[in-house]
């Protein structure tokens, strides 16, 4: 072959840094090995893979219709070194979560992960929708677990488990003694929610869709623990996922207000690149994740440790 592993090794190091030496950074190479290395493979076939604007390289056509296909082959390679070497380990595995997600239940499963394989190497990181989406179109990422819709053509997904959505109040709140409000209560309240681009802000507009009004919208906060904190601060009223909410219930520092007229319910799902190997360790997570919510029709009915 005209070309090497270490070559196209290379190539998506500098596609994801979209920068000679943040990829030598990565590889611990030196920024002339990195760059002659990939100046070779475009100089084997006459062609250019980036198009150099300032110090920035960015993927041209070319680029981007190689990238799904060397990053298919390097992790058939690595499965085949392991198999060859005789070992049973993963190769690492970057999986992102959103916040309810990520918070509540991806952390234990990784730990579980890391328990069972010593030897794995598991990045857990934490965005919103919109963002692993992102990351998983531009293959930065191997499998996603999220809270909101994605219908990209080059996606995959797959439903895990059913979650719901639940508006809450502080105990001092009028609202806390009923425990139940209509579509135009809602409306007059002061409202605390999740920011754009977030599945569970996602849910909740769908949910809404049908209000002409506009809502009182006082405060966008990225992460569930700071609305929980506001809520209980008198601030306003929330919605979020009664995962996160079920001790906060139990302790009786919030209140849940049931909304007969909201349809509240999503789905946490699995997302992959249709163009992507899906390798043993990304198996064995989702395997995981399964074994987890087996049994259970609703997130909040997980068996989880303590959440505070």
């Amino acid at each position: 072959m005209r070309y090497t592993l270490r070559q196209l090794e290379i190539f998506l190091a500098v596609a994801r840094h979209e920068s000679v030496s943040r990829a030598a950074d990565e590889l611990s190479l030196s920024q002339s090995a990195t760059s002659t290395a990939l100046g070779e493979l475009e100089r084997q076939f006459d062609t250019q893979l980036f198009d150099r604007i300032g110090k920035a390289l960015r993927l041209n056509e070319l680029g981007k219709v190689l990238l799904p296909h060397a990053v298919q082959l390097t992790e058939h390679a690595r499965e085949i070194e392991s198999i060859l070497g005789r070992r049973t380990d993963f190769g690492p595995l970057h999986i992102g979560a959103t916040l309810t997600v990520g918070n509540y239940l991806a952390t234990l499963i990784a730990a579980d992960f890391l328990r069972r394989h010593p030897s794995a190497q598991v990045r857990l990181s934490v965005h919103n929708s919109a963002t692993i989406i992102h990351q998983l179109l531009h293959y930065e990422m191997d499998l996603g677990l999220i809270e909101g819709s994605c219908r990209h053509p080059d996606l995959l997904v797959e439903p895990w488990v059913e979650d719901e959505l639940v508006v809450f109040c502080a105990p001092s709140h009028p609202l806390a003694k009923r425990q139940q409000a209509a579509m135009d209560e809602l409306a007059g309240q002061e409202w605390i929610l999740r920011e754009s681009g977030s599945g569970t802000r996602e849910t909740f507009d769908q949910a809404m869709r049908h209000f002409t009004g506009e809502l009182k919208l006082r405060l966008e906060l990225e992460h569930t623990e700071a609305i929980k904190r506001a809520v209980e601060s008198g601030l306003g009223i929330g919605c979020i996922s009664r995962l996160a909410l079920r001790e906060a219930f139990r302790r009786g520092s919030l209140v849940p207000i049931e909304t007969p007229e909201l349809d509240l319910r999503r789905q946490f799902q699995f997302v992959t690149h249709k163009r992507k190997y899906v390798t043993a360790g990304m198996r064995e997570f989702i395997t995981l994740c399964r074994q987890m919510t087996a049994g259970v029709t609703r997130s909040d009915q997980i068996d989880l440790p303590f959440i505070p």
